[in-house]
C-alpha cells in the first residue's frame, strides 16, 4: 500500500493554517500580537522539520535499496513543501512515477523543422569506418570500384574483429574508395539505383532461436553495427552481453527531429526491434517516454510491449540517453549497457522480421538559414550536399552534421554519419562584437541574467556560432552543476582527465557521460573550454588502460 504523500502534505499545512488562524483570533482578543508571531513560528517550524525528517528517510530508504537492486517507485514523490506548488504530471502518464529533472536549458533557434514529410532525390551515399570508434584505419574492404552492391551486403569489415559485418546501406554502384593520412579508408562511395534493391537474408526465428544463434545472424547482416555500448561509445564485442538496453524515444537539443514522425506507420517494425533486444541482454530494455507536453507521446511508444517505460520531464538534455541511464539504471564498475535510436530499433525490427537490412532514415534539416526545415526521407550516409541542395540561403553559413551542441561541421561534399538524424545550417560567427562581453548589445541564447531572456520564454534566436570570446582560465564557477541534471561534478571530472588522474576520473563518474552529455555544459562555460574533445580524450584513454 503506498502513502500519498501529497495528500498528507496538504492535510498538514491546512491543521497548520487552522491552528494559525485560531491563534490570530485568540491573540487579537487578547491584544498579544508577540505570542500570534511565535505560535505561528512554531507551527511552521515544526512542519518543515517533518517534511525534512520524511523526506530525508526516504532518501535513506532509496540508498538502501539501491544496494540490494530494488527500486523504490516513489523516490521522487516524497512529503516536501516543495511538492505543494509541484506541476501535476499529464493524465496519459497514468499515475506512473515520472523523473521531473530540474536542471538543465532549452535553446530556442529559429528554423524549426516543420512535421511535413518529404524525398530527396539523393544518389551517393557512403559507409564511412570512421563512424565507429576503435576500428583499424584501414579495414579489409570487400568490394571494388566498378562493383554492383544490393543494400545489405557486406562492404568491410575490421581486421581486429572479422566476424561483424559492416554493408551497404543502399543498392548501386561503387563508385570510389577513398583514402585519407596514412591510407587510411574515409568512404566507400556507391551511386544508387533509382529503385533500392536489398540482399535478402534468413533470419532466425526471434522467439524460439537461441540467443547465439540471433547474435550470429546480426554479426553477419550488419544488424550488430546498430549497436552503441556505453561507457565509450563504441561497438560491442561479439560475445558482449549487456546489464541493460536503453532507448530514448524523443530529443530535446535545438532543432530535433520528431519522434512521431519517425514512428508513424513502423509500430509493428519497432515492436520486433524491442522484441529482439530483449533476447540479447540479461536485464531490462528501458523505453524513455517524454512528459514534456500536455498531448501524449506517439501510440506506438506508449503501448509497446517487453519494456519498462520511465517517463521523463525537464529541459534539455531531458532527452538524451545517458541522462536517462542515470536517473534508471546507473552503469556500475564492470557493467556495460547498450543504446539505440527509434530508428535503429525499426531497422533491427525489420531485418529479424523481413530479413532485409533497410536503412531507411528520416533526417531534419533546419536552421535560420534553412528555406523550408522539414523532415526528409533518405538513407544512412546521404551525400550532404544533395540533402541541402537549393534549400539554403545566403552565403556565410556553417553546416553541422547534427545539432548545434554536439555535431560536427561539415561540407556539401561529406557524407552523414552512420547515426546522422539531423543536419543544422547556421552562420558563421566569425566577426568581433566591441564590449560585447561588456554591453549587451542583442539578445541572443544564453543563460546568463544580462539578457532578460526569461521576460520572453518562446522567443527563437538567429544563433551563430560566434563564441563571444576566447579560451581562458579554468575556473571554478559552478555553471556546469546548473545544467547537467546527473549527480556528478563535472569540472572536476575535467581537471582529473587534464591531469590524467585515472582514479578520479573513475570516481567521478566518466563512465556515465558521452560527448552529448556536457555539450551544454561547454555552451555555458566561460572559460570556453572544449569539454566534449576534453571527455573523449578522457573515455579513450580510459579505454587503452581496459
Amino acid at each position: 500500500m503506498h502513502t500519498n504523500h501529497k495528500f498528507f502534505s496538504k492535510l498538514l499545512l491546512s491543521t497548520a493554517l487552522l491552528i494559525s488562524v485560531n491563534s490570530l483570533s485568540a491573540q487579537n482578543a487578547a491584544g498579544d500580537t508577540n505570542v500570534y508571531l511565535i505560535a505561528i513560528l512554531i507551527v511552521i517550524g515544526a512542519l518543515i522539520l517533518v517534511s525534512a525528517i520524511l523526506t530525508l528517510s526516504q532518501n535513506f530508504i532509496s540508498i538502501e535499496a539501491a544496494k540490494f537492486g530494488v527500486e523504490i517507485e516513489e523516490k521522487d514523490n516524497g512529503f516536501s513543501l516543495s511538492n505543494l506548488w509541484k506541476e501535476a504530471n499529464p493524465l496519459y502518464t497514468n499515475g506512473t512515477p515520472v523523473t521531473e529533472l530540474k536542471k538543465g536549458h532549452d535553446i530556442l533557434l529559429k528554423g524549426k523543422p516543420s512535421s511535413e514529410l518529404i524525398k530527396k532525390n539523393v544518389k551517393r551515399f557512403a559507409v564511412n569506418p570512421k563512424s565507429f570508434r576503435g576500428l583499424s584505419p584501414i579495414p579489409k574492404v570487400l568490394v571494388e570500384v566498378g562493383d554492383e552492391v544490393k543494400a545489405g551486403d557486406p562492404i568491410y569489415y575490421d581486421k581486429k574483429n572479422p566476424v561483424v559485418k559492416f554493408v551497404a546501406p543502399v543498392s548501386g554502384e561503387v563508385i570510389e574508395i577513398n583514402r585519407g593520412e596514412k591510407r587510411a579508408i574515409t568512404d566507400i562511395v556507391i551511386l544508387a539505383d533509382s529503385e533500392v534493391k536489398h540482399a535478402q537474408l534468413d533470419p532466425p526465428s526471434i522467439n524460439e532461436a537461441s540467443r547465439d544463434d540471433i547474435v550470429s545472424f546480426l554479426l553477419s547482416s550488419g544488424g550488430w553495427t546498430l549497436f552503441n555500448q556505453r561507457p565509450y561509445d563504441i561497438l560491442p564485442a561479439h560475445d558482449a552481453v549487456p546489464t541493460n538496453i536503453f532507448i530514448s524515444t524523443f530529443n530535446t537539443s535545438p532543432l530535433s527531429p520528431d519522434s512521431s514522425v519517425i514512428i508513424e506507420g513502423q509500430g509493428d517494425l519497432f515492436q520486433k526491434g524491442l522484441d529482439t533486444l530483449n533476447r540479447l541482454t540479461s536485464g531490462q530494455v528501458f523505453l524513455g517516454l517524454c512528459a514534456n507536453f500536455d498531448d501524449a507521446p506517439h501510440e506506438v511508444f506508449t503501448g509497446a510491449d517487453n519494456v519498462v517505460k520511465k517517463w521523463f520531464k525537464g529541459k534539455h538534455p531531458s532527452g538524451n540517453v545517458g541522462i536517462q541511464i542515470h536517473h534508471t539504471a546507473p552503469i556500475a564498475a564492470g557493467q556495460t549497457v547498450w543504446t539505440l535510436s527509434v530508428q535503429e530499433v525499426i531497422t533491427l525490427g525489420e531485418l529479424m522480421h523481413k530479413g532485409i537490412f533497410n536503412a531507411r532514415r528520416i533526417v531534419v534539416i533546419g536552421g535560420a538559414n534553412v528555406i523550408n526545415p522539414v523532415h526528409v526521407e533518405t538513407y544512412i550516409g546521404a551525400n550532404v550536399g544533395e540533402l541541402v541542395k537549393d534549400n539554403i540561403q545566403g552565403d556565410n553559413n556553417r553546416i553541422i552534421d547534427g545539432d548545434v551542441l554536439s555535431g560536427k561541421q561539415t561540407k556539401d561534399s561529406n557524407y552523414l554519419g552512420f547515426r546522422s538524424d539531423q543536419i543544422s545550417v547556421i552562420e558563421e560567427g566569425d566577426y568581433y562584437e566591441i564590449f560585447g562581453w561588456l554591453v549587451p548589445i542583442k539578445a541572443r541564447p544564453t543563460i546568463s541574467g544580462t539578457f532578460p531572456n526569461f521576460l520572453y520564454p518562446n522567443l527563437e534566436f538567429d544563433g551563430d556560432t560566434n563564441t563571444h570570446g576566447e579560451r581562458r582560465a579554468f575556473v571554478m564557477s559552478g555553471e556546469y552543476e546548473k545544467v547537467l541534471p546527473m549527480d556528478l561534478y563535472p569540472q572536476h571530472l575535467m581537471k582529473a582527465i587534464m591531469t590524467g588522474d585515472f582514479e578520479q576520473m573513475e570516481g567521478l563518474g566518466i563512465y556515465e557521460l558521452s560527448e552529448e552529455d556536457v555539450a551544454l555544459c561547454e555552451f555555458v562555460c566561460t572559460s570556453k573550454m572544449p569539454l566534449q574533445n576534453i571527455l573523449r580524450d578522457g573515455l579513450d584513454m580510459m579505454r587503452e588502460q581496459g
